[in-house]
């Protein structure tokens, strides 16, 4: 048993409130919304909805997945998470790896240092930023998505100083073993970094999956939108996109409304957030080195 003073117990009487407090100012628009996309239009209209659907209906659901252009964008989508990540993943590593070291073992880590830290506070403007990827024949591909922002600066310094607080014991002990920096790196660095590699990509994925500004400045034709980019324009003229879906535009209005078929497919663009967080929300809290060297 634990003794608390009554000051302690008081303390943790409002911390639980007010922790209970943020939870359900996050949990309860999402039930909301889910409650919406499963109602009928006309409860939805009249705000009769809260966290209950009422009129039962999947319709809204129905209408997204069968929708081309919803289906569509998230493939685009999943499309530009795997390789965004996968080349954000990439370039971080082999980008901190080296500034990790001491100058006394990589000269120019100061000036690389300094100027990857410029590009954090200070940037060239959206007009330059458009007109480059223009130049580089990137516009309406999915590369303009995931490569001018190959290395997100923030995120590589997070795993430099990880690297950093490494025991210098373990690239000894590779190196006296013969190994060079590249099987240093991924043979020994890697298996050490797997938290702090789960952090950082989960920050580039929920920005990957986010973004829909890039999708809107550089994708020319509907097609190739992300799917953020999609719902943003949905929200913003949902009536004309059903029109342009090819079916009966005032059966659908009878079956469903602006309110439902919004909050079904922000629901869906939810789901990939929700299933890949709890399998890497672990790692914000597991030691680095825990168990890499011993003695």
């Amino acid at each position: 048993m634990i003794f608390r003073t009554k000051g302690q117990k008081i303390f943790n009487f409002f911390n639980y409130i007010f922790v209970i407090a943020i939870c359900l100012s996050c949990f309860l628009p999402l039930l909301n919304t889910l409650a919406v996309s499963f109602s009928s239009p006309s409860f939805a209209a009249s705000g009769k909805v809260y966290f209950w659907p009422k009129g039962f209906t999947t319709m809204s659901y129905d209408f997204a997945i069968k929708n081309g252009k919803f289906l569509r964008a998230f493939q685009v989508s999943i499309l530009r998470c795997v390789l965004g990540v996968s080349i954000n993943l990439f370039m971080m590593v082999t980008t901190a790896y080296p500034l990790s070291k001491p100058s006394s073992r990589f000269k120019a880590r100061n000036f690389y240092t300094g100027f990857y830290i410029f590009t954090m506070l200070f940037g060239g403007g959206l007009i330059p930023y458009y007109i480059l990827v223009s130049q580089l024949g990137l516009m309406n591909t999915i590369w303009a998505l995931v490569l001018p922002l190959s290395v997100p600066v923030y995120s590589m310094v997070i795993l430099m100083n990880f690297m950093r607080s490494l025991p210098a014991e373990l690239e000894e002990a590779a190196m006296i073993d013969g190994a060079g920096h590249f099987r240093t790196l991924f043979s020994i660095y890697l298996p050490v970094l797997k938290p702090a590699l789960a952090t950082v990509g989960l920050f580039a994925f929920v920005y990957h999956w986010n973004d829909w500004f890039t999708g809107a400045l550089f994708m020319h034709s509907p097609e190739n939108y992300p799917l953020q980019t999609y719902l943003q324009t949905l929200l913003v003229n949902f009536r004309e996109m059903l029109r342009q879906s090819g079916s009966n535009y005032y059966e659908l209005l009878r079956r469903m409304n602006e309110q439902t078929g919004r909050a079904a497919q922000l629901f869906l663009g939810l789901v990939p957030i929700l299933i890949v967080y709890p399998f890497l929300q672990k790692y914000f809290t597991t030691g680095l080195v825990v168990g890499s060297v011993k003695g």
